[in-house]
């Protein structure tokens, strides 16, 4: 199965490649989206890595002159999981907000394949009733939230907003990817 994996800017970002490292090892294809705020945190030669897959970065980078690749990725896409999923990533999508690469290509998944969000924050930007208000609407629309949890996170703060196990996000897509088989 091909799982796309969108990884956007959160301290999280490093756990993401423990996520393509699993689903690799489980013999699932991932390709990966890093925004530019992600790889300020993790590498995309760690995912190539780990993928053995080109990493998606530019949304105007011609890969091929014959497919439009946001398309093309969206398409081939069993399941969409975005982790971390920041506060801004879930706000443009829940804003129907197209700007870079990962916000297109989720806007061309959704409805062809499941999406699921992981989402990493700080607590106070994760209880924002504008943040809240944003997943339940994605909700509403059919994605699905893979809940963070309660922990001491990177800034000192105790509170929910880390990132959920990574061995809780690979149990929840393979359960998913069984289903849509």
């Amino acid at each position: 199965m091909n799982v796309l994996l969108g990884v956007t800017g959160s301290i999280a970002a490093y756990k993401a490649a423990e996520i393509t490292s699993r689903l690799t090892k489980q013999g699932h294809n991932v390709d990966v989206i890093l925004t530019e705020s992600g790889s300020r945190f993790i590498t995309p030669l760690t995912f190539q890595t780990l993928s053995k897959n080109k990493v998606y970065m530019d949304m105007f980078e011609e890969i091929t002159p014959s497919e439009v690749k946001h398309i093309s990725l969206a398409k081939k896409a069993d399941l969409v999981l975005i982790a971390p999923a920041s506060a801004n990533i879930i706000g443009k999508i829940a804003g129907g907000i197209a700007d870079d690469f990962l916000s297109t290509v989720t806007m061309a998944a959704a409805g062809r394949a499941p999406i699921y969000l992981a989402p990493a924050m700080n607590t106070n930007m994760y209880e924002n009733p504008i943040v809240q208000a944003n997943i339940e609407k994605l909700k509403q629309f059919g994605y699905h939230f893979i809940d963070p949890k309660a922990s001491l996170l990177a800034c000192g703060d105790l509170g929910k907003g880390a990132l959920a196990d990574v061995d809780e996000i690979v149990d929840v897509i393979l359960k998913a990817l069984e289903c849509e088989q």
